[in-house]
């Protein structure tokens, strides 16, 4: 069974999904939760503290599925076709099984830009998500790596930004195939 603050944490992810940052309070956490009132508030003192908890558990929650090939370029691992379809596949689970949880991340962008311990959060957690895919953009031959991840960042956002914010029906296949290879020959 869930401990309270992971039920918090499932119930916060959801009223930032359904309902956006300002329906986000304690109490409405324990409601949603199904949780003792006060519950919420002794996990996570503050809102801040609460915001920080999501994070957290957003990166710890995708982290694992972050699968992207890092075998050497002679073995064909890391070739830009199986680079694309590991992103393509991290980016139907985070529209798919993880639909809610990326679009609560969307409405923490939002916040992150006038509340430093959020943008600090959120730095801490893209730094450790980024690092894989650096690695296999380094692994297949990358100029930068660096760049390469920008680019993909950049269009994961705005792919999600579509899909969850615009409810455009896009295949992001050819967009982010097209990335890997503008990412894989970029200076």
């Amino acid at each position: 069974m869930a401990s309270n603050r992971e039920r918090a944490i499932g119930a916060a992810i959801e009223i930032l999904a359904t309902d956006g940052i300002r329906a986000l309070t304690h109490r409405r956490v324990d409601e949603r939760a199904g949780l003792p009132a006060g519950s919420t508030s002794n996990a996570f003192r503050t809102r801040s503290a609460l915001l920080v908890g999501i994070t957290e558990h957003m990166v710890a929650t995708e982290l694992p599925a972050i699968a992207l090939p890092s075998a050497p370029p002679e073995q064909d691992a890391a070739s830009p076709a199986l680079l694309a379809d590991a992103l393509i596949a991290l980016f139907d689970l985070l529209t798919g099984p993880l639909r809610t949880q990326t679009a609560a991340r969307l409405a923490l962008f939002v916040e992150a830009g006038h509340d430093e311990v959020i943008r600090a959060a959120l730095g801490r957690g893209r730094s450790r998500v980024v690092e894989p895919i650096r690695s296999a953009f380094a692994t297949a031959g990358a100029p930068d790596p660096d760049l390469a991840v920008q680019l993909v960042a950049t269009c994961f956002e705005g792919l999600f930004l579509q899909v969850l914010g615009r409810h455009v029906d896009v295949d992001p296949r050819p967009i982010i195939a097209a990335t890997v290879r503008a990412a894989l020959i970029a200076e």
